[in-house]
């Protein structure tokens, strides 16, 4: 090819042999920029689509070097990719997966997309370069990538509005972690809670949507807000599952199953009280070290219907770790879910800190999921069993009138004891409006607990009548209905609660120890 004299009025074809006449005019027919370059990275040939996209004319351009054509600050390494390429032709792209731009004679820059082909010509080999300017494609690109994370920002804060933030539990350490999901609009169905259930008892409720996006967020937040209500009332877990059942059928998305949860603690009798429609295994981790799952009866999850929930107890002493996830967590592609699961217990038990719960949390996240690809969105809840009440005291009493009077003299034994006297008026006030209420409207025998807790004492009192209390407004001229209005009034915090042979009614009372 002798080109480096030709200017750009010369006849296309004049004096050229036919092949290379038919060459330039496939070269001026293509859509692209066309530059052809000799070995040593000298323009050669160009067509007028380069002239047009770079805004020289073709005098310009032949016999310079290529990088005439590349960002001044590139030159160096296109040069290196240029030689790389020399020694290793074949019809590919140059710098793939690299941000390429062009200059043009005015010295503004775009971006470009380029393709190579290696040319066996009559003057030697060529390269063929084909340009194509792609700047109305990366702008309509923006970064839509704007668009989608603000979308993706709305949706995430959507989601943890609707996942809200449990509160901290006074004696509970625990740690937390989501992580949206790193497909789509990142949200999910995850979610999870602890829920303070009163006299030192915690409820954790752990759950999963299946599906993504909007809509199994949406689900999600509406069976959080009915799992929170329906734990705060007291309701035992397999309780709780079967009205959580009802309530995924009256949602009508047949399509969403869930998979869910959730476990009391109770540090007075070092026992945990769970039930699991679906979910993956709770793990526990002993103060020495050792892993295993809770032994629970895992039922079909909500949504399937026509499938009995149950719970079981299981003792628990303090300084217990638990842990409770979503299937993100261990759910790779391409690996066996089971495997996955021996990789968090070994995780769990080869942690070089199980004390600290937040490194804790920071360390299974970094030794489960991967470090690129994509994956669900991910819930890990740890939490550690609290220590028992350091004092606690019971009393059963018959139903009979003068139980009232014996409960209020055990409180004043007891709590003298415990140097914790400045708590008699209103203990021992409240304990005999409930215990008389007991009496009077529940049934026999009653059972009296006190729980001195770091913060509080805690009061319960237990009879095996399933009717629950309920406060009403007594006129002035009444001899009763001031009970639960008195409690309502004095106490810190109160409440009742079903229980498998009646019911408990408990309350709190601020404890502040007396300096030693």
């Amino acid at each position: 090819m002798r080109t480096a004299t030709e200017g750009p009025t010369a006849p296309v074809g004049a004096g050229l042999p036919a092949a290379e006449e038919r060459f330039r005019t496939l070269l001026e027919a293509a859509p692209d920029a066309m530059v052809i370059v000799d070995a040593a990275g000298t323009i050669t040939l160009v067509n007028a689509q380069t002239e047009a996209l770079f805004g020289y004319p073709r005098r310009e351009l032949l016999g310079r070097p290529v990088e005439l054509l590349v960002p001044a600050r590139f030159r160096a390494h296109h040069v290196r990719h240029r030689d790389d390429y020399a020694a290793n032709r074949q019809a590919r792209p140059m710098g793939a997966g690299l941000d390429l731009h062009g200059r043009r004679r005015d010295g503004t820059e775009f971006p470009v997309e380029i393709s190579l082909s290696p040319l066996e010509t009559a003057d030697g080999l060529v390269f063929s370069a084909a340009v194509r300017d792609v700047s109305d494609r990366r702008a309509a690109e923006a970064e839509l990538t704007r668009l989608y994370e603000q979308q993706r920002h709305i949706a995430l804060t959507l989601q943890r509005s609707l996942m809200g933030t449990p509160p901290a539990i006074p004696g509970l350490a625990a740690a937390h972690r989501y992580l949206p999901a790193t497909q789509g609009a990142g949200v999910g169905g995850d979610w999870f809670d602890l829920v303070p259930l009163g006299a030192g008892r915690v409820g954790i409720l752990v759950g999963d949507v299946m599906g993504r996006g909007l809509e199994a967020a949406a689900v999600m937040g509406q069976l959080r807000s009915a799992a929170h209500a329906l734990a705060v009332t007291g309701l035992e877990p397999r309780a709780l599952m079967q009205a959580l059942e009802t309530v995924v059928a009256d949602l009508g998305a047949p399509e969403h199953l869930v998979t869910c949860c959730y476990l009391v603690m109770d540090p007075d009798s070092a026992e945990v009280v769970l039930c699991s429609a679906g979910h993956l295994p709770v793990l526990t981790v002993a103060p020495d070290g050792s892993v295993r799952p809770l032994p629970v009866p895992v039922s079909a999850p909500l949504g399937v219907g026509g499938v009995p929930h149950r719970q079981t107890t299981v003792p628990l002493p303090p300084d217990t770790l638990l842990a409770l996830y979503t299937d993100g967590l261990i759910e790779t592609p391409g690996c066996d879910i089971e495997e996955r699961l021996d990789d968090l217990v070994g995780a769990l038990g080869g942690a070089p800190d199980r004390r600290d719960l937040e490194r804790l949390a920071d360390h299974l996240l970094a030794a489960l999921l991967p470090d690129a690809g994509g994956y669900d969105d991910v819930t890990l809840l740890l939490a550690r069993t609290p220590a028992g009440p350091r004092r606690s005291a019971s009393l059963v009493l018959p139903v009979l009138p003068q139980s009232a009077a014996e409960a209020r003299a055990f409180v004043a034994k007891v709590l003298h004891d415990w140097d914790a006297a400045g708590l008699l008026d209103d203990t021992a006030l409240l304990v005999s409006e409930i215990v008389t209420n007991a009496i009077r409207h529940g049934a026999g025998p009653v059972r009296l607990g006190l729980r001195l807790l770091a913060t509080e004492l805690a009061v319960e009192i237990t009879d095996r009548s399933p009717r629950l209390p309920r406060p009403r407004s007594a006129e002035p001229d009444d001899e009763s209905g001031r009970g639960l209005a008195l409690v309502e009034i004095l106490a810190q915090r109160w409440g009742v609660r079903p229980t498998e042979s009646g019911k408990t009614t408990w309350f709190s009372l601020p404890f502040t120890p007396a300096p030693r």
